[in-house]
């Protein structure tokens, strides 16, 4: 378990304004157009969030990538309002496969902008929907709401999952290594008794 801890300390080691530069830009790229396939946004997220140890620690990376978030979900809204369904042709798109952006679209003809905060919280999904609501003509001053919404939420839930997550592999390190000392203790003793009664065996015979 040691290794685990000695990884996440060496994270927190690190100087703040790194970790929340590379969070940030991750989260940007996860956050457009299909690029979250490329960019480990959420797993990046997710471990930078191990270092959150402290109130101000949280709410500044709370900060960061709640606006991250929101830039990468514009950018994607304006790729999708430029160039139209012709995204569902492009590269990119094929890649992350095309279903998923039917299934975006269809999200966003039947929920409008709620689909936006919805979509936040769906894997592969999410990454489109930006860009699908840009193409659907959905009117910006209603997908920024929703977006910022989403993004608050989502940044928050993953955050507070990190750094639990970090907290607890710190304190289960502590209690694998209370128990190990334990269990070389009882396997001390169940040795020497073993030890005791051959030789009392061997006297006796």
């Amino acid at each position: 378990m040691s290794f685990l801890t000695d990884a996440l300390e060496g994270l927190a080691g690190l100087p703040q304004p790194a970790v929340l530069a590379v969070t940030g830009a991750l989260t940007l790229a996860e956050c457009t157009l299909g690029v979250g396939f490329l960019a480990p946004g959420e797993s990046a997220l997710l471990l930078a969030s191990t270092t959150v140890t402290t109130l101000p620690r949280f709410l500044i990376m709370w900060l960061v990538v709640t606006v991250c978030a929101v830039a990468g979900d514009s950018i994607g809204y304006y790729l999708g309002r430029r160039y139209g369904d012709r995204l569902r042709d492009s590269k990119i798109v094929r890649k992350v496969g095309q279903q998923h952006w039917d299934k975006a679209g269809d999200l966003l003809r039947r929920r409008g902008a709620w689909a936006v905060f919805v979509a936040r919280f769906m894997p592969v999904v999410r990454t489109l929907v930006p860009a699908s609501a840009g193409a659907s003509k959905l009117e910006y001053r209603r997908f920024l709401p929703a977006s910022i919404a989403g993004a608050v939420c989502w940044s928050a839930l993953h955050i507070g999952i990190g750094a639990t997550a970090g907290a607890s592999a710190k304190y289960i390190e502590s209690v694998f290594n209370g128990a190990m000392w334990v269990l070389l203790g009882v396997a001390a003793l169940v040795t020497v008794i073993v030890v005791l009664r051959r030789r009392k065996a061997a006297l006796t015979s």
